[in-house]
C-alpha cells in the first residue's frame, strides 16, 4: 500500500482495496480480512477516509518486521503489494499458508496476484484486453463511500 520510503499510496493497491471494501461483509460470513500497510495508523486512515473505506480492518506494520518478513518490503524499506494468508490451529496457533507477489519474473509485472483485481478481468474480456492500463488514485470524479 505505501509507508516507510514510499510517501505515497499505491493505485493498484488502493483499487484492489475499494474493490475489498465492497465485498468485505460477504467474506466476514467466513473469513477475516485485514489490510496491513506500512504506514502509521493516522496516514492509512486518512486516506481510508478519502476511498470511503468503511467496512475494512486496517492495520500497521509500522515499524516491524512483519511486511519484510512475508517478502512485501525490501531491507530499504521499498513496499510491494503481498497477499498472505494465514490460519488458526486447532489449538489455537496462527500459521502462514500462503503468500502471492504481484511479479512473477522481471519481465512479467502485475500478474501474479491478477485474481484480485476484477478490472483486469473485466479489461480481459475487451478486443484490446487491458493494454497498458494501470489503476489511478483519481479519475477526474470523486469517491464516495457506501453504506447499506
Amino acid at each position: 500500500m505505501y509507508g516507510k520510503q514510499q510517501t505515497d499510496p499505491c493505485p493498484m493497491c488502493t483499487q484492489w482495496i475499494d474493490g475489498f471494501n465492497g465485498i468485505a461483509p460477504h467474506l466476514a460470513q467466513n473469513a477475516d480480512l485485514a489490510i496491513v500497510a506500512a504506514a502509521d495508523l493516522p496516514a492509512l486512515r486518512d486516506h481510508a477516509r478519502r476511498r470511503g473505506w468503511d467496512r475494512l480492518r486496517l492495520l500497521s506494520a509500522g515499524d516491524s518486521t512483519f511486511k519484510y518478513d512475508l517478502g512485501s518490503e525490501d531491507a530499504d524499506g521499498a513496499q510491494d503489494s503481498t497477499v498472505s494468508v494465514f490460519v488458526r490451529d486447532a489449538d489455537g496457533n496462527v500459521r502462514h499458508t500462503y503468500s502471492a507477489h504481484p511479479r512473477m519474473a522481471d519481465d512479467i509485472q502485475q500478474r501474479g496476484i491478477d485474481l484480485l483485481c476484477a478490472t483486469w478481468h473485466l479489461l480481459d474480456l475487451t478486443p484490446q484486453g487491458r493494454g497498458e492500463w494501470y489503476s489511478s488514485l483519481s479519475y477526474g470524479t470523486a469517491v464516495a463511500g457506501v453504506t447499506a
